[in-house]
């Protein structure tokens, strides 16, 4: 009979991994891989080592600094179909350049449930992790340098993840490609403390529901978070810095909470190009409406319903915040509009007001006065009137805005109030803007 005492220590080796099982450079790992046990490390020494490697079973696929693992330039160099598999550690360079054959760094197959991709650099690939189908599947801690040049549309994406529920995104540095982060078709997901650089778009949902963007930071981007046709997110704690037309864009995305996101424009160049003022893959226009600022717009809200805006920061863009009459039901309080050149632009004629509960939001140009001291201003905030909308219709009509005739109009509204056109009011705007949002785990400090 077997003495109590050593119960535990054969619960621990039943659990630990095995000790790790070393190859030099010029080792077949593959080889290396159809003879590994369940559960058992290959850990790749310093030096080139050559792909591609296929992880069909259970195990770990390691590297010590300096090691290489390099494909030859077709297919994925790492293509996971085990559940559980691991790939931790390693300098990945090399993949093909067939977008629809997802040709990547890492590719998670769908029977890669729970898979894990932690600690590697990968370089020049088409796609870096690609989680086709990989429930659970979790994508931390990774250095990922996509493509640089050429035409970014015909790049592959730092992270993809498609019909994933529950894959984990976190704590990569993802810069060059196309999308920082793309997923389609998918739920439950996470994607937080994530840094993104240099890309069309930093994140870019579509068809995903119920799932987390948070304590990200874009920052040089064409747009930093693109959300279409999902529902129920939650979007906070993140960063936009310079990115080029839209800090946040929602496209036909309905019933999400938008919380202490921080979007900061800055002086940035005019040369675009004619093709670039519209996103020709989802119809939604990127132009240059206000030159020498980025983002162009901090928040682009475009056919989205039932969100709840609260808490957000939107500084020194062209425009504060873009919102489209095709857009309804959406809250949009205790938020701070700070140095924007034109602090909302709505063509529509509805009567909206961004208050509740006695609450609106903060706007850096609004004079207003507070003598009973209660943090909410005396008088309604206006950011636009008819000579606003006529200029949105018009935009050649700037050239009379010294004239007489606009002054007149002008005046005419400040004494008949009646005569203004629908749109934006803010009934209870606050007098101080709300504290900056509090730094997210990812966050610089």
């Amino acid at each position: 009979m077997l003495r109590a005492g050593l119960l535990p220590a054969l619960f621990v080796a039943a659990v630990l991994p095995a000790a790790a099982r070393p190859l030099a450079p010029g080792e077949d790992v593959q080889a290396a891989v159809e003879t590994a046990a369940v559960g058992e490390v290959l850990e790749l020494l310093p030096g080139l080592h050559h792909g591609p490697v296929l992880l069909d079973r259970p195990v770990t696929l390691a590297g010590r600094e300096g090691a290489v693992l390099e494909g030859p330039g077709q297919g994925s160099i790492v293509t996971v179909t085990a559940e559980g598999a691991a790939v931790r550690g390693l300098l990945l360079r090399g993949s093909g350049s067939d977008v629809p054959g997802m040709d990547s760094a890492v590719l998670l197959r769908q029977s890669a449930k729970r898979a894990v991709v932690e600690g590697n650099r990968m370089e020049g690939n088409l796609f870096g992790v690609y989680v086709h189908g990989a429930e659970g599947a979790v994508v931390r801690g990774n250095t990922i340098l996509g493509r640089a040049g050429g035409r970014m549309a015909e790049h592959g994406d730092g992270v993809a993840v498609w019909n994933a529920p529950g894959a984990r995104i976190e704590s990569n540095d993802i810069r060059f490609g196309r999308d920082g982060i793309f997923v389609k078709t998918s739920k439950q997901n996470i994607f937080t403390g994530n840094r993104l650089r240099d890309l069309r778009f930093g994140v870019h949902y579509m068809y995903t529901n119920n799932s987390e963007v948070s304590g990200n930071i874009s920052s040089g981007n064409h747009v930093g978070y693109a959300i279409m046709f999902s529902q129920r997110l939650s979007v906070r704690d993140n960063i936009s810095e310079g990115d080029r037309d839209h800090g946040l864009l929602f496209n036909y995305a309905n019933g999400s909470t938008i919380t202490n996101n921080w979007v900061i424009g800055q002086t940035a160049a005019t040369d675009r190009r004619a093709e670039d003022q519209v996103d020709r893959e989802h119809a939604v226009p990127v132009g240059d409406e206000v030159s020498g600022v980025a983002p162009t717009k901090c928040v682009f809200i475009y056919n989205a319903n039932r969100n709840h805006f609260t808490g957000n920061r939107f500084e020194g863009c062209g425009i504060g915040v873009h919102f489209t009459a095709g857009s309804e039901g959406n809250e949009i309080t205790g938020n701070a509009f700070i140095g924007n050149r034109t602090q909302v632009k709505y063509v529509g004629t509805r009567h909206l007001d961004w208050s509740r509960a006695g609450r609106g939001n903060y706007w850096s140009d609004n004079a207003a006065f507070d003598l009973d001291r209660d943090g909410i201003a005396d008088a309604a905030y206006r950011p636009n009137d008819l000579v606003d909308r006529v200029l949105w219709v018009a935009p050649s009509a700037k050239i009379l805005l010294n004239s007489p005739a606009v002054q007149v109009l002008r005046w005419a509204q400040s004494q008949f109030p009646a005569i203004l056109p629908g749109g934006v009011v803010d009934s209870r705007p606050l007098v101080t803007p709300p504290p900056l949002p509090e730094a997210a785990p990812g966050w610089p400090r």
